[in-house]
C-alpha cells in the first residue's frame, strides 16, 4: 500500500505541475494576443490616417497651392501661350529646308 501511495503522490505532484504550467502558458498567449490585437489596431488607424493625408495631397485644390507656392508656376495665360503644329508626311518642318528634307532616304 505504500508503494501505491507514493505513486498517487507523483502522479498527483505531476498533475499539479502541469495544470500550473499550462495555465501559465495560457496567461502569457492570452496577454500576447492582447499585445497584438492591440498593434493591429493602431495599424489600422495609421491606415486611415495615411488614407486621408493621400486623399488630401490629391486634391485639386492641394495641388494648385503646392504648384503656386512651392513650386512658383504661374497659371496659363492666351497671350503667352505659344502653338506648335506638327508637320504632315509630305510637307517639311519649317527648321528644316525643303531640298535637305526630300534628299534623306
Amino acid at each position: 500500500m505504500g508503494r501505491l501511495s507514493v505513486l498517487a503522490a507523483i502522479v498527483l505532484m505531476f498533475s499539479a505541475i502541469s495544470l500550473v504550467t499550462a495555465r501559465y502558458q495560457a496567461r502569457q498567449l492570452y496577454n500576447q494576443l492582447d499585445k497584438y490585437t492591440t498593434q493591429a489596431e493602431d495599424l489600422e488607424i495609421d491606415w486611415r490616417k495615411l488614407q486621408l493625408d493621400r486623399a488630401q495631397a490629391s486634391r485639386n485644390a492641394h495641388v494648385d497651392k503646392v504648384a503656386r507656392e512651392e513650386l512658383r508656376m504661374n497659371a496659363i495665360a492666351p497671350e503667352r501661350t505659344i502653338y506648335v503644329s506638327q508637320p504632315t508626311a509630305g510637307q517639311p518642318s519649317a527648321s528644316q529646308p525643303a531640298s535637305a528634307a526630300g534628299g534623306r532616304r
